[in-house]
């Protein structure tokens, strides 16, 4: 309850006459720019789900999160120090930092994403198989768009061979834009390369003016290459387990991947509230709740990435298929009623 009033302040109305959260999801012909409702948002949401659909800058959850941290706590998060080894003894655990730190504590979960040091050591590296894709973001001052753009809508671009997708974050201050194209001229995967508007442009080159106008306006684009990596047969060892991307990464195509590490952080703590003193009982009991779920998620995200790429999508009838097909499935199950 203390985080869903978080959010709601996150999300707080800069004027009367602005709406609370995102009201509608809409998709868009690549090239015509016909558009097609794909699923109400707003009252219906809070409707169905008894809260707002709300985007948010990730920047901004981290923010939250870490606030509510450091009230329980205020010296619970370091920052400025890398990790570059974790040890599990038989009674703690301990990570050794770049500043030649070393900290001792009875557990330690490796949330560092998706070249994840935790990961390595416990493990060794993973190999990553490039999809044939990169992906693009960039944030937008709403300012700076024209007044058919500035609107509190989340919007898909579907066409061959690429897609756009642009959403309102910060109270609507701010429009997000995340694309994804087919290309195999670049490989590196990182979340802070720098590309330029000129190649992300060529991109889209062919795409409607709408897509252009967001593009110009883009502050600074990041690249980064789409990877995928074979499933793990364990997350853990010892005293020491993974969470989140650093232990089921997964591609782009379902936006579940930030959900899944949060369920895994609910989960996680509740199997070693429960088993404290049994450090094996209690992680193997975490990796038997969300397997099966983190599984399925990066099943569907890989499969949704063939159907995100359909060269028959250059056809809007085609389109609207793909819309009513996506509104069938356009979430994962509910994880309710789990028994740590």
């Amino acid at each position: 309850m203390a985080l869903a009033s978080c959010l709601r302040s996150a999300w707080k109305r800069p004027s009367p006459t602005c709406r609370f959260g995102l009201e509608r999801r809409e998709l868009r012909h690549w090239s015509t720019g016909e558009t097609w409702n794909w699923f109400d948002l707003g009252d219906k949401s809070i409707e169905r789900f008894g809260t707002p659909h709300l985007m948010l800058h990730r920047a901004d959850l981290h923010g939250l999160l870490a606030d509510a941290v450091r009230s329980l706590k205020p010296d619970a998060i370091t920052l400025n120090r890398r990790c570059v080894s974790v040890v599990s003894h038989a009674g703690y655990a301990e990570a050794a930092f770049d500043d030649r730190s070393i900290v001792k504590a009875p557990y330690v979960i490796g949330a560092d994403g998706i070249h994840s040091k935790v990961r390595v050591c416990l493990f060794g590296p993973s190999k990553p198989i490039f999809t044939g894709c990169i992906a693009w973001r960039g944030l937008i001052p709403m300012e700076k768009l024209p007044h058919r753009l500035a609107r509190m809508v989340g919007t898909n671009w579907l066409g061959p061979h690429g897609n756009v997708l642009h959403y309102p974050v910060r109270r609507g201050e701010i429009m997000n834009f995340v694309s994804t194209s087919e290309r195999d001229d670049w490989q590196v995967e990182s979340w802070s390369t720098v590309g330029t508007r000129q190649e992300l442009r060529n991109d889209f080159r062919d795409w409607h003016a709408d897509v252009q106008a967001m593009i110009d306006q883009i502050e600074t684009p990041y690249k980064w290459a789409l990877m995928i990596r074979e499933p793990m047969p364990a997350w853990s060892k010892g005293r020491v387990t993974l969470l989140g991307d650093a232990c089921h990464p997964t591609l782009p195509f379902l936006g579940q991947g930030g959900v899944m590490s949060i369920e895994d952080g609910y989960v996680v703590a509740a199997c070693l509230d429960k088993y404290f003193g049994e450090p094996g009982l209690a992680f193997a009991r975490y990796e038997e709740i969300r397997r099966e779920r983190t599984s399925m998620v990066v099943r569907k995200a890989s499969e949704n990435k063939a159907s995100a790429f359909a060269p028959s999508l250059a056809d809007k009838d085609r389109i609207a298929e793909e819309g009513r097909a996506r509104v069938a499935a356009s979430s994962p199950a509910r994880a309710d009623g789990v028994v740590i």
